[in-house]
């Protein structure tokens, strides 16, 4: 490269007074290989302004990445540099990055020369080891190049959205962090050829069998939440362990103890941003809103289909596990710096597509990123199928295949044991509760939560039924704006007001609320919202049976017969066996289903209607409690709780109330609370009852829905 090596004897020579040549020393920042990538950047800037992009040019700007990157590596990890210098040398290299980078922006081509696995031709090898050459460094020997290997399965389904090219083209040359994966790995010494994981997971069924799986946790007073919103004492401690520096979570509470928001507060505490989410569909939504309650000032972004509308600059990136084969390539490229997988039972099976792709992101992760925060929620008792925790382990990079890994295997050192003395078992499970084991049940944290409290899950109503519901009412508040429009075109200018006539939108909604009563057929607000009940009957029986597993027994409510059969019929696809308590039964029949909901373990969920079994019914053997369709008032969501927040009740009790986003179902969720007090209700369970019927809340959810259609006008 005698190109190069002109331009660095040009920077370090002078003349003398007799016209004579003498090398002078060259300035620290004309050393070593930075300035002549530098020299190249600049060349290949030039040519590119002048399109097209000649292939050696392409060669040139692929090599200077490459070798941009390897001295970034190596700047790291040497030793002998000081710190100001260290410092002083990635700043130059960010320098010839930015330059690629824009460079990059002019010829977008040029970002797939930037891929990891992309081409590196004969050429661009001969080249890269020149420039090395003439910057006087070591030349390693080429390895042979690599077998083809066939393409993994699912890798022609997979996608990469316009918005996370857009990121890659902003900053192109995130470097992945090869430090991070030194902490994975721990030299066995004492313990070198014992079998280990079998142990490992044989010690919490040999070592004090039903003995609390919790690590000891910090105080977290001094843990602060959002503002208007409280973080209960056994949350905060979650929060503080990561403050105080722990990065690996399996967060096993009971459902109802808030791990979504111990979640997203210790990526915030830790600055875990962009994180990725992994959850099942029925939570997805629910996850978004739960980024903006806990989290407001980050921003979160939900992947559906091929992530057309995805953001990849969001802090949050939400995507269940069906969508993983078609996103699993972008994801674990992206720069997650934390990662939470939800309900992570769902990747007990190793074997598992599911199972490998969250593996797969979670190695890419710690490969690129230092110290991770890695968590895994799921409400299954740690003791239960300990076998099914080896894919957690493994994710939270506890294990691998074959051996633990950095801190597990130094700390089962540390203990002096092996398999073979009496004392390992007990240690052994105490080493892995430490390296994060979080298991709380509502029984040992009843001080922390109300005796009874309602949380809302929000689901999105996705394909053909969604888009057909939401139609519909659009087609609903287009009636009444018609309506409204031909009333106010009929008025005298100076009867027009300058906002919306409310009291005019409470007749016209009246009116419309008259003829949905009497007239049979047709599109109305009562046909709607049963519909949205059928829309949600599969989710909601979905997000039931996850508690059954989760946490035994499960009351699940709905108002209609449909909602109830399709239920049924999922848990029974399921293999769980459930109780049906319906208006259409004889006493003797209805006893019976009662009696083997309450007596019989293997009886998990009680299917009852909202009106004949909302009243005279105790069923406290269970404490959750799911809500599939919403009823017209606070009276009759309250009787339907009260089956099991009762007298002798030893439990906090949670209703979950399943509600379909973006639709009239989240209006009508927000009436009823409104009428009822929802600030007392949310507290210890009590209802203010107003007065108001369910005449009043469909009455306003139709105003609601009138004045929501007619706010452009009104601009």
């Amino acid at each position: 490269m005698a190109r190069g090596g002109q331009r660095q004897s040009g920077r370090t020579r002078t003349a003398t007074a007799g016209g004579g040549q003498r090398r002078r020393a060259p300035r620290p920042d004309q050393e070593g290989i930075i300035p002549i990538l530098a020299d190249i950047a600049r060349e290949v800037d030039n040519a590119v302004r002048r399109p097209p992009t000649r292939p050696v040019l392409r060669v040139k700007f692929q090599v200077v990445a490459l070798l941009v990157r390897e001295e970034r590596a190596r700047v790291k990890k040497d030793a002998t540099l000081t710190e100001s210098r260290r410092t002083q040398e990635m700043k130059r290299l960010d320098g010839v990055a930015t330059m690629l980078a824009k460079i990059a922006a002019r010829d977008t081509s040029l970002l797939a020369l930037l891929a990891e696995d992309a081409r590196v031709s004969d050429a661009a090898r001969a080249f890269k080891a020149s420039l090395m050459r003439d910057a006087g460094l070591e030349v390693p020997d080429e390895p042979e190049p690599p077998a083809p290997v066939a393409p993994q399965p699912g890798a022609e389904k997979r996608v990469v959205p316009r918005s996370v090219l857009s990121r890659q083209l902003a900053n192109p040359f995130l470097a992945p962090d090869f430090e991070a994966a030194a902490e994975r790995t721990a030299r066995a010494r004492r313990l070198a050829g014992w079998e280990l994981l079998e142990p490992l997971f044989r010690s919490f069924e040999y070592a004090g069998p039903g003995a609390p799986a919790c690590m000891d946790l910090p105080d977290g007073r001094l843990v602060q939440g959002p503002p208007g919103r409280e973080l209960m004492p056994h949350q905060a401690a979650v929060v503080a362990a990561a403050v105080r520096g722990h990065r690996t979570f399996l967060l096993a509470d009971e459902p109802g103890l808030g791990k979504t928001a111990q979640a997203l507060l210790a990526a915030q505490a830790v600055d875990a941003f962009p994180l990725l989410v992994v959850v099942p569909n029925v939570v997805k939504t629910n996850w978004a809103h739960e980024v903006g309650m806990w989290t407001p000032q980050r921003n979160a972004t939900v992947v559906h289909g091929d992530g057309e509308q995805v953001d990849a600059f969001a802090d949050v990136v939400i995507v269940n596990y069906e969508l993983l084969d078609r996103h699993v390539g972008w994801l674990g490229d992206l720069g997650f710096r934390g990662m939470v997988v939800d309900e992570a039972h769902f990747i007990k099976n190793k074997g598992s597509q599911r199972s490998q792709h969250v593996l797969a992101i979670s190695d890419r992760i710690r490969e690129r990123t230092p110290r991770p925060l890695m968590m895994a929620l799921t409400g299954t008792p740690l003791i239960n199928d300990i076998e099914d925790f080896r894919a957690i382990w493994q994710y939270l990079g506890w294990i691998d295949d074959k051996q633990p890994l950095g801190r597990l295997m130094t700390a089962l050192e540390e203990t002096g044991l092996s398999p073979a003395d009496p004392g390992f078992y007990q240690a052994a499970r105490a080493s892995v509760i430490d390296m994060g084991i979080v298991r709380r049940r509502k029984v040992d944290v009843v001080d922390d939560i109300p005796a009874r409290r309602v949380a809302d899950l929000p689901v999105e109503l996705d394909g053909a039924v969604g888009r057909s519901i939401r139609a519909a009412e659009a087609a609903l508040a287009q009636r009444m704006v018609e309506r409204y429009r031909t009333v106010m075109a009929s008025r005298p200018a100076h009867d027009v007001p300058d906002g919306i006539d409310l009291d005019l939108a409470r007749r016209i909604a009246a009116a419309e609320l008259k003829d949905s009563s009497s007239k049979a057929g047709g599109e109305n607000v009562f046909t709607m919202v049963r519909r949205i009940g059928q829309a949600k009957a599969g989710l909601a029986a979905d997000y039931a049976a996850q508690l059954a597993r989760n946490v035994g027994k499960v009351v699940f409510f709905a108002k209609h017969v449909d909602v109830m059969d399709q239920a049924e019929q999922t848990f029974a696809d399921r293999g769980i066996q459930y109780a049906s308590i319906r208006g259409d039964q004889t006493p003797k029949a209805r006893e019976k289903a009662i009696t083997a909901f309450t007596t019989d373990p293997d009886v998990q969920i009680a299917v009852c209607s909202l009106m004949a079994a909302g009243v005279g019914l105790n069923l406290q053997v269970a404490s959750n409690l799911v809500l599939a369709e919403l009823s017209w008032t606070d009276a009759e969501q309250t009787q339907a709780i009260d089956r099991i927040h009762r007298i002798g009740q030893s439990e906090p009790v949670t209703a979950w109330r399943i509600i379909a986003a973006q639709t009239i179902d989240a209006k009508i969720a927000e009436l009823i609370d409104s009428k009822s007090g929802l600030a007392a209700r949310a507290l210890d369970g009590a209802a203010e009852d107003d007065g108001s019927s369910s005449t009043d809340v469909q009455l306003e959810a139709l105003v609601s829905l009138l004045r929501d259609a007619l706010a452009p006008d009104a601009a």
